[in-house]
Formats: C-alpha cells, sequence, structure tokens
C-alpha cells in the first residue's frame, strides 16, 4: 500500500477549501483489516502486526477488507513521545506483549482508503473524511480519528499550542482532493528544524551501526556524523544493511565497502563505512556550530 506523502511549507497555507489536521510525532501505519486477520504496514512496506499486538485487537473490530492510514503514538506524561513509540516499533513479538501493557499504543487515523471493500482512494478527502469518523467514533479508543478544522485561525492556534502535548505541526489537505498515493500532494508545517538528509555512511559495524554520516540539503554537502542512534534506529539500520548485502550476494556484486574518514565535532578524524546509493534520513539540525544532527528516522519513500 502506498501511502501519500506531504511536502514541507514555511508558513500557514491559507485558501478556501483546505483542511488542517494536527501532525502527530509517531510512526506512520496503515491498518488492513482482512477477512479473517489484521495487518500492520510500516511506510517502508514491512509488516509491524506483531509489535503492536493491542492496535492489531482493536482493528478487529473494523469491517473486513477496511484500510486506514494514521500514526501509531504512545502517551506519556500528557504527551506523545516518539522514542516509546521507537522502543514499540522494536520489540519482539514476545516482549510487545508486555510494553502493550505498560506502553499503550494509540492510533490517530487520518484516512480511510477502503472501507468494506469499497476502494475510497479516488474520492475526494472530505467525503472520505466523514466516513472515518462515522466509522472510528462508536469504537473509541485506541483508534480515534485525528481532529480536523477548516477554519484557518483555529489551525494557527492549533499551531501555537498543541506542541506542548507533542504534536509537531499541521498538515493540510484539500477537501475536495483524492487519496495522492505515493505522491506529495499534501502540505506539512513543523516547528522543529526537521528535513531529509543523505546517509552516506555509517561508523560502526554492519550488525551494529553507531552513527549516520549525513549530507544536509543545505550548506556545503560537508558530511556530518550524526549523534549516536538509539537502539531501535541501530536494529532498523542493521536490517537494512543485511537487506543490502543479501541482494548483492544475490546478483554477485558484494564487496566490502572501503573505509573513509570524516570530521567529526569534538572527535577529530572519524572513520566510516560508505553507503552507495545512501539512505535518506529525516534528522533534526540546527547548525555546524551547534550539537551533531539527531537521527529521527529512515525515510524509505524515495
Amino acid at each position: 500500500m502506498r501511502v501519500a506523502l506531504a511536502a514541507a511549507v514555511r508558513t500557514l497555507p491559507r485558501a478556501a477549501g483546505l483542511a488542517y489536521e494536527p501532525k502527530f510525532d509517531g510512526h506512520r501505519l496503515v491498518i488492513v483489516r482482512t477477512a479473517e486477520d489484521v495487518v500492520l504496514q510500516a511506510r517502508s512496506g514491512r509488516i509491524v502486526t506483531s509489535a503492536f499486538p493491542d492496535l492489531a485487537a482493536a482493528a478487529l473490530l473494523l469491517p473486513a477488507a477496511t484500510v486506514l492510514d494514521g500514526e501509531v503514538v504512545v502517551w506519556h506524561a500528557g504527551r506523545t513521545d516518539f522514542a516509546l513509540v521507537q522502543r514499540r516499533a522494536a520489540a519482539t513479538a514476545a516482549r510487545a506483549a508486555v510494553l502493550a501493557q505498560s506502553l499503550p499504543a494509540s492510533y490517530a487515523a487520518f484516512d480511510v482508503l477502503e472501507l468494506a471493500g469499497l476502494d475510497l482512494r479516488a474520492r475526494p478527502y472530505e467525503r472520505r473524511r466523514a466516513l472515518l469518523v462515522d466509522l472510528l467514533l462508536p469504537l473509541g479508543p485506541p483508534l480515534q480519528p485525528v481532529p480536523m478544522t477548516t477554519d484557518p485561525e483555529l489551525a494557527a492556534t492549533w499551531y501555537e499550542t498543541l506542541p506542548a502535548s507533542g504534536i509537531e505541526g499541521l498538515v493540510v489537505k484539500r477537501l475536495d482532493q483524492a487519496y495522492p498515493a505515493g505522491r506529495r500532494g499534501w502540505q506539512k508545517l513543523r516547528h522543529t528544524d526537521v528535513r531529509d538528509a543523505a546517509v552516506v555512511g555509517y561508523t560502526g559495524t554492519p550488525r551494529r551501526p553507531l552513527a549516520l554520516v549525513l549530507v544536509l540539503p543545505v550548506g556545503d554537502e560537508t558530511p556530518l556524523v550524526s549523534s549516536p542512534l538509539t537502539a531501535a534506529l541501530r536494529a532498523e539500520v542493521a536490517a537494512e544493511l543485511a537487506s543490502r548485502t543479501a541482494t548483492a550476494t544475490a546478483t554477485a556484486t558484494s564487496t566490502a565497502p572501503t573505509l573513509a574518514t570524516v570530521t567529526a565535532i569534538g572527535l577529530g578524524e572519524v572513520p566510516f563505512r560508505p553507503l552507495d546509493p545512501p539512505l535518506t534520513a529525516e534528522v533534526r539540525h540546527t547548525s555546524t556550530r551547534h550539537p551533531p544532527p539527531e537521527v529521527l528516522r529512515l525515510r524509505s519513500d524515495l
């Protein structure tokens, strides 16, 4: 299932026929309710059902042949906590059952793509939104529709006040818009200085990568070493590297990457293993005079 994407904007769009939704800081998740079971798909296409047994159980109440698009979040101390979502996503099946009790997940649904076997992606957003609300409101948590408004003044208030709850910005959609699968047909306005960076290498070993070597889309393209990866990101990067190795071996092109070096702030020359082709990661960064870029997540929508 190819998900819709959003292009970053620097100011709040204001025009007739727009809808505004809070942008939750979680993991993109597609819920597929089949005739027999539930499948949870990450944005990359990876199946993550075993990591979120609480959401899978809740989704069994959906009509068969129903597909939802949304964000999985974990609430802690009155706000969403992205680190806890990463912890849930990286859990083994056995550990996931325990975490589902101590760190229950919530699903912020923002679209319904299929309902009881009817493909809705060509319908306008306004109609899909109405169907989504009618579907989920009777069910209640942990499956809930995201808030939405067509009032730009209320949206501006959300933008200014909701970050205290862990909301990272707004997503803007046209009311008459079909679901833009695989395209940046929506707009996103963020508070944090988050951007996409090219991952040109990594430090550590393929089984235990420690940090990523990044080239930001601004500046002089000098490679930077990220801050240390979280356990969840280490596992995700290691899985990606293992997949690349398996593909290269199958095509008889496997070669050991030659070590290179990069200058890291406060560390001097650091050896790293180059990546060709690069990956893409979402990072938070201010400038080279501040702490190193923080990797938030790998991006799969190249």
